[in-house]
């Protein structure tokens, strides 16, 4: 069996979250043949891999979705002339109306031409100009040709690329690498396709979208709806759609997955690596709070400091550990160094990339202030060292903290985005409480092993893998 692993800006160039999830994947399977499409912003990171690759990954092809060669190097850069039914097929992407995917499969795949002879040339502004006409007559149109030229631009570069063959295409996400992995099913028909969400694409992308400053206005819904419609490609094309907890599951049938594709695969570790790891000593007074992340916006890393700011008034023995890569969002970084400078808090220590296991089971607690998340991996990390958790009520953290279908009890505090004094008192009331964190940190753990273990995860995927992969050879 030979599996194409497809991602988009994560592995193996970035770690932790999904990137660490694949990377667990693939060993989790060594006799298995594995490759690896990955989608990246440009050829600036080419190679620049954050993991040493299993030995079972035979090769790494990269899709660059922001590449100065767009024009096509060695191809005609004269008009491309559309069939009729070519024509038709783009209009139906830009309009969103019963999107003709296998035609523009086969455009992009099969008709060697520039895309600058694409976008500049006139079947790509007939088919503006009725979207325009249609839905968006009240902007200007020069701007709004413009946006649609942008927008389209890394769809069809990712379009254009190379597709590796494999027995079964598992896309980490709908977007882009949904759309390839829908095109590959479609250029390979017998092949299968597994999508397995971690956030959900689409409402990920429409959060970052509304809260961007370099789109304005009506804009916006255009990119929104840009990203709808290709993770729906992804949803009626996939053979099964894996989710990591029931809520998410749901949001996909509403985004138009059909629900009988849908299976919820809970994350999974490996509890035996927190076996008999460095402790804290019994001497030091301090209490210690991790946040095991990468210093981003996402992670909402300045609420963070803030609110260690005001419980540390309130309680001088605490000392915060922010383990993780700073280099990912270096202007982002820089501000929360700056923050914790002038505000001139005391013991907040950036580790920077740490082995996480060296460094958990000294901490009394750790902690995430994520805006977004999924079902994180940070969260059963700590349970597996037996540490209870504060975390922001987003992505599948309530179940985890509080429980879905157990009655093993709560194991942490789930507090609310960016609200610095609820989550300041949420750590005072762990730091005052040695009692409570030991039973929280124990119920984590119970959880843990009953449901969110690597075999557990392993015993999931091999029998999804196994079902569609007989499927297409019986």
């Amino acid at each position: 069996m030979k599996i194409c692993i497809i991602a988009e800006g994560c592995y193996p160039y970035v770690v932790g979250g999904v990137s660490g999830w694949i990377n667990n994947l693939i060993c989790s399977f060594p006799r298995v043949s594995f490759s690896v499409l990955a989608i990246i912003s440009d050829r600036s990171i080419s190679k620049k891999f954050q993991y040493t690759l299993p030995e079972n990954v035979t090769e790494v092809h990269e899709v660059y979705l922001n590449d100065c060669e767009w024009t096509g190097k060695g191809k005609s850069r004269k008009h491309c002339h559309l069939s009729a039914k070519e024509a038709a097929a783009l209009k139906s992407l830009l309009l969103g109306k019963d999107t003709d995917w296998v035609t523009l499969t086969t455009l992009l795949q099969s008709r060697k031409f520039s895309l600058n002879a694409l976008l500049m040339g006139p079947d790509f502004l007939d088919a503006v100009i009725e979207c325009y006409e249609e839905k968006h007559s009240e902007i200007v149109f020069s701007d709004f040709l413009w946006t649609m030229r942008s927008m389209y631009l890394p769809l069809f570069l990712a379009m254009q690329s190379d597709l590796p063959k494999a027995d079964l295409y598992h896309c980490v996400a709908t977007g882009y690498s949904g759309v390839l992995g829908s095109m590959a099913k479609l250029l390979h028909p017998e092949s299968a396709l597994l999508i397995s969400e971690h956030g959900i694409y689409t409402r990920e992308r429409e959060e970052e979208i509304i809260k961007a400053s370099w789109i304005r206005g009506l804009y916006k819904n255009l990119w929104i709806e840009q990203f709808a419609k290709m993770s729906l490609f992804a949803y009626q094309t996939a053979d099964k759609v894996t989710s990591l907890f029931e809520h998410a599951r749901t949001l996909q049938i509403e985004l138009g997955c059909p629900e009988e594709k849908t299976i919820v695969t809970p994350n999974g570790i490996r509890p035996a690596l927190y076996r008999n790891i460095p402790q804290k000593d019994p001497a030091d007074p301090m209490i210690h709070i991790g946040a095991i992340l990468r210093v981003t916006p996402i992670k909402d890393v300045k609420t963070l400091i803030m609110a260690f700011a005001y419980a540390k008034q309130k309680n001088p023995r605490l000392k915060l550990w922010i383990m993780g890569p700073a280099d990912e969002d270096e202007t982002y970084a820089s501000e929360c160094f700056r923050l914790v400078g002038d505000m001139q808090i005391e013991d907040i220590v950036f580790t920077g990339r740490v082995q996480v296991k060296d460094y958990i089971g000294k901490m009394d607690f750790t902690i995430l202030t994520s805006v977004s998340e999924g079902q994180p991996l940070t969260i059963l990390e700590s349970f597996a060292a037996h540490r209870p958790v504060i975390a922001t009520d987003v992505g599948n953290c309530k179940g985890l903290l509080l429980g879905e279908s157990d009655d093993f009890g709560e194991a942490g505090i789930l507090t609310h985005i960016m609200n610095i004094e609820e989550i300041a008192n949420a750590m005072l009331t762990l730091a005052a409480n040695e009692k409570m964190r030991h039973e929280y940190g124990e119920n984590g753990y119970r959880r843990l092993m009953n449901k969110y273990t690597i075999k557990q995860m392993r015993s999931t995927y091999a029998d999804i893998y196994r079902e569609l992969t007989k499927k297409k050879t019986s």
